[in-house]
């Protein structure tokens, strides 16, 4: 089967452990710093593990960000807000500091890529068994991240990380703190759009204020994506403004979406968002697929098997070789597909 260009997507988060930097801290909060895994639109993220030895995800958000006082309050609300979130299928919130002069927290590590790495490492779509029990897992939790009262804004296949039992949603309760500020640091205005655009439900891509429903829209995109290898609105060439367009006003393309996976998604893509079913509506409907997922693999067994394998290099390379390194501030660096 011929190899299909994926579309462009930050990758940072979910690319190998790498070795801190001279500049990087050695400590952020209790924890010890063992490497990086990346950057994002808030700040660097690094590998650390605690004194009682867990190893967790800390993400350090930027300086111009920390400057900005709306920012700070709605990071502190929202990472309250999460750190509620129950459920099995989100990496939880562990601890935090927004008070400190350089905003932390602290998520569960989770082993795993992302699905846009595994998806753009196929040369095919995931079949659609596994795609269901996809749903029914992001399904679930959809429902804990809005039981605590979060609307997540940003699912998209870059957070969600992969393993062998299940998926996992990461970065909830940060994008609407986000919505603060703009990529420079200053403040948004009115009806300024935060997102994915290839992710976005219209009502977001309108700017409107945004319900859980919205999640739905995005969980959409997330299994058309995951069973085509393509976004439903977007092509290799298409610019931020015509997906936006596309978004808002056109049917999605659904060309290759196994029948029975289409009436599920065309749900989740309504345009109107009050036709759209409710997280629990997506688990019901998908419970039948995923009653055997704990004794049976959710996915194909090649990618079991390389999963295997990837967890065990990332949990090797948890304690590379330390040096020292002074405790500064850390720099502004982005990468290039973060900026």
């Amino acid at each position: 089967m011929r190899r299909e260009p994926l579309p462009e997507g930050p990758l940072c988060e979910d690319r190998p452990v790498d070795e801190l930097r001279p500049d990087d801290p050695s400590r952020i909060g209790p924890y010890r710093l063992l490497a990086r895994l990346g950057a994002g639109g808030m700040g660097e993220v690094y590998l650390a593990r605690s004194a009682g030895g867990r190893t967790l995800a800390v993400k350090l958000v930027r300086s111009e960000l920390a400057s900005e006082p709306e920012f700070r309050r709605r990071f502190a609300q929202e990472i309250a807000s999460a750190r509620r979130v129950g459920g099995e299928w989100t990496a939880p919130v562990l601890d935090a500091d927004t008070e400190a002069e350089s905003p932390w927290v602290a998520t569960g590590y989770v082993p795993g890529p992302s699905l846009h790495e595994v998806i753009a490492e196929r040369p095919e779509p995931l079949p659609e068994r596994s795609v269901r029990i996809l749903g029914n897992r992001l399904a679930r939790a959809l429902t804990a991240i809005h039981e605590a009262g979060l609307v997540h804004r940003d699912l998209k296949p870059a957070n969600i990380l992969v393993t062998i039992d299940g998926p996992r949603v990461i970065d909830f309760g940060i994008a609407r703190a986000l919505d603060a500020v703009t990529a420079d640091g200053k403040l948004t205005r009115t009806g300024a759009v935060i997102g994915s655009p290839g992710y976005m439900s219209p009502e977001q891509v309108r700017g409107e204020p945004l319900t859980a429903a919205s999640d739905v829209f995005s969980l959409g995109s997330v299994l058309a994506f995951a069973a085509t290898r393509r976004q439903p609105f977007s092509s290799s060439d298409s610019g931020m403004h015509a997906v936006m367009y596309r978004i808002a006003q056109e049917p999605p393309n659904l060309s290759g979406l196994p029948e029975g996976l289409s009436e599920l998604v065309r749900d989740c893509l309504a345009k109107d968002p009050a036709a759209r079913p409710s997280p629990a509506q997506l688990v019901e409907r998908t419970a039948a697929d995923a009653a055997d997922a704990d004794t049976v693999p959710w996915l194909p067994a090649g990618l079991t098997a390389e999963l295997g394998r990837r967890a065990a290099r990332l949990l090797d390379s948890e304690a590379p070789a330390t040096r020292a390194v002074p405790h500064r501030r850390p720099g502004r660096r982005r990468c290039r597909r973060c900026r």
